[in-house]
């Protein structure tokens, strides 16, 4: 009968044949069945009872963690930086995120314009130095100055002239030598030239100017506060317009302080009720993404922008290192209603599907593995800030992943 002369042994040695290469079926090409033709009842006996679904014929391997189990050795927990932290009570508190801007502290910044129309002639004052209330920025060559000076000097010589003849009049009208009428004029043309005397100074006194009545064309451009010179936009040469022209006159200066700063922000209608004086106030910047700028909001505007429907808050930050500049942009986290609650931190929360979860650490397997369970729970995800209040799932002093909980996810 050839090969197949003794059915029964052939039946042993295809059991052991098979038997002995059981492990591939799970990933096979092929269906063993068609074989089961060529031998008797025993080989489909042992094909039945051994591969009776060819998906289920490789035993999971002791050392496999179960279904929604991690097991890490402590060099696994070092180099992926697994950190586990005790479920606890947290200071959690809602937030309002908004957009804001820095900007100079107003009472300590001044923005320097020239106040007549000229040519800049000379600069004493560089970018970066610190001036004292006073000291010269520029000197500007006025024609417009020198007019003022002008009329100061026409003022006083009026003056002189209306007193001489007042005073003239006075005594002749006491003497019934001249006429009331003349008397009178003469003391109304006394006190316009007095006036305009006023006047004269009071524009040269604006101007920084002397009133002497000598004639200068040399305005100086001075500070008026202490401080560092921030921005200039003037060289030598250039023709500056006053702010008395009635033109768009440029901001020639920036003198001021940068060791404090603003940060105003928007905050809608709708959340101004739970905005108060006093809020935290946490800010981060572009410039530096790991830094967290802290502090309260001191200030809130009495009205509302009518388009935006929106009021600006201010809050004031300490800036030694000079880190935050006037018109950075910010993302603005406002605390409002603080309270004390079972929390995780957002690191630690993940979802899987439909599933949030969560990674306790269980204890460890006899070989000294870290076991960490998957636990299912409930978070209130509305909470804006940092910290995730627990509604059920964990107890609390559960040891909880806060850091790491991606890589474990990873591991199922």
């Amino acid at each position: 009968m050839g090969r197949y002369a003794s059915p029964i042994a052939n039946d042993v040695e295809f059991s052991r044949v098979f038997l002995a290469r059981a492990t591939w079926c799970g990933t096979c090409q092929r269906s063993p069945v068609r074989t089961v033709k060529h031998f008797g009842l025993l080989a489909l006996n042992t094909l039945v009872a051994i591969a009776g679904c060819k998906h289920d014929v490789v035993a999971a391997h002791p050392d496999d963690p179960p279904a929604g189990q991690a097991w890490l050795t402590d060099k696994q927990l070092v180099e992926g930086k697994i950190e586990v932290n005790l479920l606890a009570e947290q200071d959690v508190n809602d937030t309002i995120l908004t957009a804001g801007r820095f900007t100079f502290d107003d009472t300590r910044v001044a923005h320097i314009y020239s106040p007549v129309n000229g040519r800049v002639t000379n600069i004493d004052a560089g970018l970066g130095q610190r001036v004292k209330k006073g000291d010269l920025l520029a000197i500007i060559d006025s024609p417009e100055l020198g007019q003022f000076s002008a009329d100061v000097g026409k003022a006083q010589a009026d003056l002189i002239a209306a007193e001489h003849d007042y005073n003239r009049k006075k005594d002749l009208y006491a003497q019934h030598a001249c006429s009331q009428a003349d008397y009178e004029q003469a003391e109304d043309n006394y006190r316009k030239a007095q006036a305009e005397m006023d006047r004269a100074r009071q524009k040269m006194r604006l101007l920084h100017g002397t009133s002497g009545g000598v004639v200068n064309q040399g305005y100086a451009l001075t500070s008026p506060i202490e401080g560092e010179i921030i921005a200039r936009t003037v060289s030598p040469g250039i023709e500056v317009q006053g702010q008395y022209s009635g033109s768009n006159p440029v901001e020639l200066f920036t003198v001021g302080e940068l060791d404090r700063v603003w940060m105003l922000a928007d905050v809608y209608e709708m959340d101004l009720a739970r905005v108060k004086v006093g809020s935290k106030v946490s800010v981060s910047v572009v410039a530096y993404p790991d830094r967290k700028f802290e502090g309260k909001l001191d200030w809130i505007s009495g009205t509302l922008d009518k388009d935006t429907r929106t009021i600006k808050v201010r809050c004031e930050f300490d800036n030694p290192d000079r880190a935050l500049k006037p018109e950075m942009y910010a993302t603005v986290s406002i605390s409002v209603e603080e309270r004390k609650a079972l929390a995780v931190p957002r690191t630690a929360v993940l979802r899987m599907g439909e599933q949030t979860i969560v990674f306790v650490r269980s204890g460890k397997t006899p070989d000294g593995r870290v076991m960490f369970d998957r636990k299912p729970v409930a978070v209130d995800e509305g909470e804006g800030g940092q910290w995730l209040p627990v509604e059920h799932g964990i107890e609390k002093g559960a040891p909880v992943v806060t850091s790491g909980a991606v890589l474990l996810s990873g591991m199922m």
